[in-house]
C-alpha cells in the first residue's frame, strides 16, 4: 500500500510538472533521455514506459507537434531496435507512422494530405519547404521508411518509397548536416535496396554514406554499418566491409544524441562481421 500510494504521488508531481512547464521541452526531453542511454538492455526495459507516457501526453494534446514527433521518434527507435516479431514491429511502425504524419499536419495544414496527394503535387509542396520544415519532414521520413520496412509484403507501402526518398532529398538540399547527416543515410540505403543490374543506385548509394560518414566527423556509427551492410555486401567487397565495421567496434558509443544508435550499430558490426564469412 505504502507503494502505491508514494507511486500516485510520484504521478500526481509529475502531472502537475507537465502542466507548470513547455510540453515541447517535455516532448523534448523524452526523446534526448532515449538517445543519450548507451545500455541497450535498460532502454529495451525502460522505453515501453515512455511510449505509453507520451500516448497518454497525445491524448491530451493531440496537436502538439513535439509531442507527435517525439511520438514518432521513439515508436519508430524501438520497433527498429528491439522488437523481432514482424507483426508487432508492424503495429509498433503504424503508430510510428501515424504520430508522424499528425506532427506534419500539425507543423503546417498544407501537409495534412501527403499521403493521399499525387506525387508531382508532393514535390511542389515539398519545393516551398524551408529550412524551418526540416524536423517536421525529416521525422515523417524516418517514421516512414520504417513502416515501408515492416510492411514490404504490402504493394502499396512499397510504393511509398518514393514519397519517402522525395522528403529525405528535400531534407538534403535545406539543411544536410541535420541530425548528423542522416537523411544522407536513408537516401543511402534507399538506392542500396537493389543490384545496379536491376536499377539500383549503388555508387550513390556509396556517396550518400560517405556524405553521413563526413558530416558527422566521422561519429555516426549506424552510417558506418550500413554502407558496409547496404553498399559493400551488395558490390561484395570483404575488405571495405570489415574495415567499416572495425572502425565501428574500436570507436567511443558516447556521442550527444547518437549514444543509443552508436550502442546499437556496435552491437549490429559484431553481427555483421561474425556472419561475413558465410555471407561472402
Amino acid at each position: 500500500m505504502k507503494q502505491r500510494t508514494i507511486a500516485i504521488a510520484a504521478l500526481a508531481g509529475l502531472i502537475l510538472a507537465l502542466q507548470g512547464c513547455g510540453l515541447a521541452r517535455v516532448g523534448d526531453s523524452l526523446g534526448k533521455g532515449v538517445r543519450q542511454n548507451g545500455d541497450l538492455a535498460t532502454v529495451e526495459a525502460g522505453l515501453p514506459s515512455y511510449l505509453l507516457m507520451i500516448d497518454g501526453l497525445i491524448v491530451n494534446w493531440p496537436e502538439r507537434e513535439s509531442l507527435l514527433a517525439t511520438g514518432a521518434d521513439l515508436y519508430g527507435a524501438y520497433a527498429g531496435l528491439f522488437v523481432d516479431d514482424p507483426e508487432r514491429a508492424a503495429r509498433l511502425n503504424a503508430r510510428a507512422l501515424d504520430y508522424g504524419l499528425r506532427a506534419a499536419c500539425a507543423h503546417d495544414d498544407a501537409y495534412c494530405s501527403v499521403r493521399e496527394m499525387e506525387v508531382p503535387a508532393l514535390e511542389a509542396l515539398l519545393a516551398r519547404a524551408d529550412r524551418d520544415d526540416v524536423p517536421a519532414l525529416f521525422t515523417l521520413g524516418g517514421a516512414w521508411a520504417g513502416y515501408i520496412q515492416t510492411h514490404s509484403d504490402d504493394w502499396n507501402a512499397v510504393a511509398e518509397l518514393s514519397r519517402v526518398r522525395l522528403l529525405m532529398e528535400r531534407v538534403v538540399a535545406l539543411d544536410e548536416g541535420y541530425q548528423h547527416g542522416q537523411a544522407h543515410m536513408y537516401l543511402g540505403v534507399l538506392n542500396s535496396l537493389l543490384p545496379a543490374s536491376l536499377g539500383g543506385q549503388p555508387e550513390q548509394a556509396r556517396e550518400h554514406f560517405l556524405r553521413a560518414v563526413e558530416l558527422s566527423g566521422g561519429d555516426n556509427l549506424m552510417a558506418r554499418v550500413l554502407y558496409a551492410e547496404h553498399y559493400a555486401r551488395l558490390v561484395f567487397d570483404r575488405e571495405l566491409h570489415d574495415q567499416q565495421l572495425r572502425k565501428v567496434l574500436d570507436a567511443d558509443v558516447d556521442v550527444p544524441d547518437l549514444t543509443l544508435q552508436n550502442a546499437y550499430a556496435k552491437r549490429e558490426a559484431r553481427r555483421l562481421l561474425d556472419s561475413a564469412d558465410e555471407y561472402f
